[in-house]
């Protein structure tokens, strides 16, 4: 049966930077099933769900802060293919707004306002916002290695899934079902004959002005390397660095079609998944789609 997800998920999260619904496909079949929410329309529902947990924990008598610091254009993932050559001239691998992410997570306003609170009132926040001591617990297992993963949810966290998703339990579930379908071909999409030579396309695109690298995760591997050999003392020189890598392999990309090879054979992987996973799949994306549907009458999009 006919399931192309068209989306790259397999790829990304070989290289750690899959995303829920990151494809792109169609439902060739005619099943009816919804497209997946592209990132930016992810990123409202994010939003949304921050902007719910935040009134639910107004109501308990604390503050919550929404995290909305990055642009809707800083905000684009990096995948395995970056073919935006705009971006990367902007923003290269998006090195330095990782930097600025990671600065406001160790300074976090919500943390230092928890640490504020006296023990009680520290206690009323954590049951406030995810249960506490009386949170329940989710299970779901894993597509191929069968392995169980769990979440704790309560609180003003459960509300706010609840609103966009309906059931949280059975939202869990499905997702973790859904993208965790990856593992099962992401093996053989890589070996793939097609994208392998591809990718080697791409190696001596990019060998052309510079370094032969194997594939895009072993050029921005580099460029952490770099960047951290070159120390806060040098961070502009290593961002140029990295600007130019970034810039070379967007513009690689686009010249040997490198999204859309790896697209469709992504897609040709998927589309031989067994039919039992066609349920999780349909609604997963339902699911997806509703929670957008709810999220735009919740957030503006990011500017």
């Amino acid at each position: 049966m006919k399931r192309a997800l068209a989306s790259l998920c397999a790829v990304a999260a070989l290289t750690g930077a899959a995303a829920t619904g990151c494809g792109h496909g169609s439902d060739p079949a005619g099943r009816g099933r919804p497209e997946p929410l592209t990132w930016q329309q992810e990123l409202r529902v994010t939003d949304a769900q921050q902007r719910l947990t935040a009134r639910c924990m107004a109501r308990h008598g604390f503050t919550y802060w929404e995290d909305r610091t990055l642009t809707l254009r800083e905000s684009m993932p990096v995948r395995y293919v970056q073919d935006d050559v705009a971006w990367a001239r902007a923003h290269g691998y998006g090195g330095r707004i990782g930097a600025r992410q990671e600065r406001l997570r160790l300074h976090h306003p919500l943390a230092a306002y928890r640490r504020g609170l006296s023990a009680a009132r520290r206690a009323a926040f954590d049951e406030a916002l995810d249960g506490g001591a009386r949170v329940r617990i989710l299970s779901a297992t894993l597509p191929g290695s069968g392995r169980e993963v769990r979440k704790r949810l309560g609180g003003c966290t459960e509300e706010a899934e609840r609103a966009l998703y309906g059931d949280p339990g059975r939202w869990f579930r499905v997702s973790k079902t859904a993208t965790g379908l990856n593992a099962l071909y992401a093996g053989d999409l890589m070996r793939d004959r097609r994208l392998t030579a591809a990718v080697a396309a791409w190696s001596r695109c990019m060998g052309t002005s510079g370094p032969a690298y194997a594939d895009p995760q072993a050029a921005r591997d580099a460029m952490r390397q770099n960047t951290a050999r070159l120390g806060p003392a040098r961070a502009d020189e290593a961002f140029a660095a990295e600007r130019a890598t970034a810039v070379a392999d967007a513009g690689c990309a686009r010249s040997v079609s490198l999204r859309s090879v790896a697209t469709d054979r992504e897609a040709h992987y998927v589309d031989r998944l067994p039919d039992r996973y066609d349920e999780a799949l349909d609604t997963y994306r339902r699911l997806q789609r509703q929670a957008y549907d709810r999220a735009v009458r919740i957030v503006p999009q990011r500017a």
